[in-house]
């Protein structure tokens, strides 16, 4: 397996940390919990009595071409829902400090076997495949119903019945890569599956163009990547998927990290929090299961 030397690291510098644990004491972008405590100055007796908060390193794979979701905006700053929803976790958990660290998409799941990321924050869909190799969070924080993506002027494929012997476009390791492959297993092959980039511009362009004839993509995928509004949607749902945050398997810090970040997770469902990033980010509240669209 070769080096992943292209991977694009976002340095966002966080406090400094010793050996993966140490103390917060100043703000970064990557750290709105130190930010937080850092406008709480102590007082003189405090600071002399209060021992400073021990934090862990954790780092959090995701990446940058997914519009509202992990992205770079116009400043070059790392956003999107999936990242301020993170952010907001690292608040609620002062035992742990978050750092991201960006790659593409197909890169993730390894740099999570190889011990490179701690844990992925990237619109990762439960499925049984994924299930079997990777520990998921228990608490969902999205849903996906995946549908057909076609061209908008495309009045050939009306099912994913009717991509036989097409040209299926999809970014490799993901959900809907997975659907595909399953779908080809039971239909010998007869599907032609393109693996890209994951870029949001290369599925308008591949599919407006010609170049692929569908893909499949979540309800609310295509006023994100396509605000032209040349791709549509099309067939009945093929899949319903909870969006969860993905670790390793049969790792004992793997799973304490997970089972607090279900805690906070809860607690940010409670207050109304994680609704509020859905509709900011994804256009709508996205996090309930009867209110997917």
């Amino acid at each position: 397996m070769k080096q992943l030397t292209t991977l694009a690291v976002t340095t966002l510098t966080l406090a400094l940390v010793v050996a993966g644990c140490g103390s917060k004491s100043t703000a970064t972008d990557a750290s709105p919990k130190a930010a937080a405590e850092g406008s709480k100055a102590p007082t003189a007796s405090a600071a002399a009595t209060t021992a400073p908060v021990k934090t862990k390193k954790i780092i959090v794979g995701t990446g940058t071409q997914f519009p509202n979701v992990a992205f770079l905006d116009k400043d070059g700053k790392l956003t999107g829902y999936d990242i301020e929803l993170v952010k907001e976790l690292d608040k609620r958990l002062p035992e742990y400090e978050f750092e991201f660290k960006t790659m593409d998409f197909a890169n993730l799941l390894l740099s999570l076997e190889t011990n490179k990321i701690d844990f992925v924050a990237h619109e990762i869909e439960k499925n049984k495949e994924r299930e079997q190799k990777y520990l998921f969070n228990n608490e969902p924080y999205a849903y996906w119903k995946t549908k057909v993506i076609v061209a908008k002027d495309n009045t050939t494929v009306k099912s994913i019945d009717d991509l036989k012997g097409k040209k299926a476009l999809t970014t490799a390791t993901s959900a809907e890569a997975t659907l595909l492959e399953n779908y080809n297993k039971a239909h010998d092959n007869a599907i032609k599956i393109v693996y890209q980039s994951g870029a949001a511009n290369d599925l308008v362009n591949q599919l407006t163009t010609g170049r692929a004839d569908g893909a499949l993509g979540a309800d609310f995928l295509l006023p994100l990547v396509d605000p032209q509004s040349k791709l549509k949607t099309i067939g009945p749902i093929i899949e319903e998927a909870e969006v969860r945050f993905l670790f390793r398997k049969n790792d004992k810090d793997g799973q304490e990290l997970a089972d607090k970040i279900d805690a906070a997770l809860k607690a940010v469902k409670a207050d109304g929090t994680l609704s509020k990033l859905s509709t900011q980010w994804l256009g709508g509240d996205f996090t309930k299961k009867e209110d997917s669209k």
